[in-house]
């Protein structure tokens, strides 16, 4: 070493090395600096733009409302290359103000951020903002449904009352946005609609000149249920007696409640539809005053039908007899240039029992009995010919004979 320390030559290299090293040095501090667009002394750091970075802002949200601030901003950061362009990529920057501590009023803030690398220069746009803090309040409103094309809903059908559920909504609002609030709706549309809706359909707020309100609605959509009923028509109903009540009772009343019914269907359907049949009463199983319930049955094409039971009241009593004498019988169907005698009887009149309730025989009067002989395609000759009845209900008859002799003759 000491042999390398003695030799002129490499002291003399080793000195110019050092001098080119403090001249490279001097050089490069002496350099003038060169300026981004952003203003900034950056030599060669690299410029990112991220657009949309949302805006946290902390205040008091159960006493306040903030309006005025944007819900984004654009930054433009300038930094190393490797250090900015990962920022960018990440977009871990958080952009805020902080409200916590001012009050109600006006007031211009600062936008501030965090979670970026110290290395990085950051400039926000727009870099103050001026917000608004109001009270907050909170009410209840009811919520109506508004029906969208309500006349065009299926031929014949209708659309009922509205069901909402739930039927009020909390309503949150700066104080001056909820003292304008007119209308609280939600919307369902009826075009061609033929059978009951049940939808979700979100809540809307508006003022008196039906301009929506931005407010919070909790919940904000709520089940609407509209019942639609098909065209309908009321009908009475024909009720059938099978079997016989227990000897010696006789039926004072047989009434239903109610009269009519109301059947739902499509038009066609319901308007050849007169009455309702198949009623039927078994009387082999009434030995008392009874109420029985009775399913309607659904005639073919019916939808539904209102009451879907009714209820038959049978009121009976201890059985009467009664004697009407000397009923004429009359006669129906006969041919043309064709003329009756009658044989047996001669007179053309019968005696007739009639059993039934006592009050009810002491109304019934001998026009209210009919007896009659159908003689339709009997030609010329005798014949027997059988006797029909036709009288009031709840009561019963006799006749002392089934059958009458009767002549027919050309006229």
């Amino acid at each position: 070493m000491d042999k390398f320390m003695n030799n002129h030559w490499f002291m003399r290299i080793v000195a110019l090395v050092l001098a080119l090293l403090l001249f490279t040095s001097v050089s490069f501090e002496m350099q003038p600096e060169s300026f981004s667009p952003l203003g900034l002394a950056t030599s060669n750091d690299h410029v990112e733009l991220m657009r949309d970075i949302p805006v946290v802002v902390n205040y008091n949200e159960e006493s306040h409302v903030v309006t005025g601030l944007p819900e984004t901003v654009t930054v433009n950061i300038e930094g190393p290359v490797g250090v900015t362009k990962t920022a960018a990529l990440q977009r871990d920057i958080e952009v805020y103000v902080d409200l916590t501590n001012y009050e109600i009023g006006t007031h211009k803030v600062e936008l501030k951020y965090k979670n970026i690398s110290d290395k990085i220069s950051v400039k926000i746009e727009p870099s103050e903002v001026t917000v608004e803090i109001k009270e907050k309040v909170t009410i209840e409103l009811p919520v109506e449904v508004e029906y969208l094309n309500p006349s065009q809903v299926a031929e014949g059908y209708t659309a009922e009352q509205a069901i909402v559920k739930p039927s009020v909504v909390k309503i949150t609002g700066a104080r001056d946005q909820i003292e304008e609030i007119a209308l609280v709706k939600a919307l369902v549309d009826l075009k061609n609609v033929n059978e009951s809706i049940v939808e979700e359909s979100r809540v809307a707020v508006y003022d008196k000149n039906q301009n929506a309100l931005p407010v919070t609605v909790e919940p904000s959509v709520v089940e609407v249920t509209i019942p639609i009923t098909s065209p309908s028509k009321k009908v009475p109903f024909k009720i059938k007696r099978e079997g016989a009540l227990g000897e010696g009772l006789s039926i004072v009343a047989l009434e239903a409640t109610p009269s009519e019914v109301t059947i739902y269907g499509p038009k066609e359907v319901i308007e050849s539809i007169e009455f309702i049949d198949d009623i039927i009463v078994n009387l082999d199983e009434i030995t008392e005053d009874t109420t029985l319930e009775i399913a309607i049955p659904l005639p073919d094409g019916v939808e539904k039908m209102s009451p879907e039971t009714i209820q038959i009241n049978v009121d009976v009593e201890q059985e009467d007899e009664r004697n009407l004498t000397n009923l004429p019988i009359q006669s129906v169907g006969l041919g043309t240039g064709l003329a009756i005698q009658y044989l047996d009887p001669e007179t053309s009149t019968l005696d007739i029992s009639i059993l039934g309730a006592t009050n009810i025989l002491k109304e019934i009067r001998p026009v209210d009995i009919e007896l009659y002989i159908n003689v339709t395609n009997l030609g010329v000759g005798e014949h027997e010919v059988p006797i029909e009845v036709n009288g009031p209900q709840n009561i019963t008859w006799r006749l002392p004979k089934e059958k009458i002799k009767i002549q027919i003759t050309e006229s």
